[in-house]
């Protein structure tokens, strides 16, 4: 508004005549209607992954609803849950009255009845499933307010010092509360700590028990790169979006707050990118596939940077299922290669196949993992692959299931090619 004021009164002061005010009045309203200055729920943050540096910032630490970007914390609880071996994708959460009579958005579960911990991630990504929450929620802490105090702690762990958590599914709640600034924060390290889970924020559908939903963020059929992660909405909030995108070998994760509809704040977020990746280009050339650092709370390997090609990363651990080889020992190799994606960071690559290989142990099998550092234009990407596959009926139906069971986009190629 002061700048809208300023411009009014220079413009008086100046003598001017009356169509000049006019002018100036009209270019104050077209200013105060811009969603920062109009929309009290508005907020919005830019940053450089690589860099860290913020980009762009506007009510970056004003307190906000996060709404369903709640889930993304829900998800990174299981995560870890996951990787120090208290549960496993394939256990069966019991859904509880509570559960059950959540409101939408939902899958409409059955007190009584179980669900896969794998696919109450997915139905938390992408149907955005308030029920499924809470089933995760009580599950792993026994109780959604347990598990909404541990979640606000481990949040403050992460540097979100302005974010408290009352439920996991961001229904309404007056002290449940975040800022942009930690829902950006929050957004990198997901994927930075959990690279072979990432990729289930690229899920564009998912089907359970016969029905399927698509993923409500548009922005991963809509803009070039976007490869994640979550939107939120309830009337108090407005429509919110953290959106992670890879373009020209740099990472960006924006957020934005208060969008009066799903469209507007889609239209926002591609506006808000398209100025951002200006910016970015002038922090010079990155370094390709750069992550930040695991968290050090954390236990667990901390991949090193594929740079190019033949490099050798650190060992996986017999637990992870698979073996990870160079491009030189692939050369050896001799059979059938399943592609399920190329990236534009090598952890995201190397989390994809590795998803693969838990999704189908029986077909994958004995199939070693190739990260592959390819140039695609001025970029680098880093494709996902197994190879090692003995006949190619056996990559076939891997690819067949993959793209049918879990919408993982998959590609056949003779090893070595």
């Amino acid at each position: 508004m002061p700048t809208a004021l300023a411009l009014f009164a220079v413009t008086a002061r100046a003598g001017a005549s009356r169509s000049s005010l006019l002018l100036g009045l009209l270019m104050a309203s077209v200013f105060l209607a811009t969603p920062a200055s109009a929309n009290p729920r508005y907020a919005s943050i830019m940053v450089d992954v690589e860099s860290g540096t913020v980009v762009h910032a506007r009510h970056a630490d004003a307190p906000r609803f996060p709404a369903s970007l709640t889930k993304i914390m829900t998800l990174y609880m299981a995560f870890e849950a996951l990787e120090r071996g208290e549960v496993s994708l394939d256990d069966k959460l019991v859904v509880s009255p509570r559960a059950a009579a959540q409101p939408p958005s939902k899958l409409g579960l059955r007190s009584g009845s179980t669900i896969r911990l794998e696919d109450a991630i997915l139905a938390l990504v992408t149907k955005s499933a308030n029920d499924v929450a809470v089933v995760v929620a009580e599950g792993l802490a026994g109780t959604e307010w347990q598990f909404a105090r541990e979640m606000t702690e481990r949040a403050r762990q992460l540097g979100m010092s302005s974010t408290t958590f009352q439920n996991a599914s961001g229904l309404p709640n007056s002290d449940q509360i975040t800022t942009a600034r930690d829902m950006a924060t929050l957004s990198i390290r997901i994927m930075a700590d959990f690279p072979e889970r990432y990729a289930y924020f690229q899920t564009t559908r998912f089907s359970y028990k016969g029905q399927t939903y698509r993923n409500h963020n548009k922005l991963l059929t809509r803009y070039e790169g976007a490869d994640g992660i979550k939107t939120g909405y309830i009337r108090a909030s407005g429509f919110n979006l953290a959106a992670s995108v890879v373009r020209n070998g740099r990472r960006v994760v924006a957020v934005v707050f208060g969008g009066r509809t799903g469209r507007s704040r889609d239209d926002h977020m591609v506006a808000l990118l398209n100025r951002g990746f200006t910016q970015v280009a002038a922090l010079g050339v990155p370094t390709p596939g750069r992550l930040p650092p695991r968290n050090p709370m954390r236990p667990g390997i901390s991949l090193a940077l594929a740079t190019g090609e033949g490099t050798q990363e650190q060992p996986v651990t017999e637990s992870e299922g698979f073996s990870l080889v160079s491009r030189a020992e692939a050369r050896g190799v001799v059979g059938w290669t399943v592609q399920v994606g190329a990236f534009g960071h090598y952890e995201l690559a190397r989390g994809a196949a590795a998803a693969a290989v838990r999704r189908m142990p029986e077909l994958l099998k004995g199939a070693q993992v190739l990260v592959q550092p390819t140039e695609h234009g001025s970029d680098t990407l880093f494709r996902a692959r197994l190879t090692g596959l003995n006949t190619h009926t056996t990559a076939l139906e891997a690819c067949r299931r993959l793209e049918r069971q879990h919408s993982t986009p998959c590609l056949v190629v003779r090893d070595g090619v």
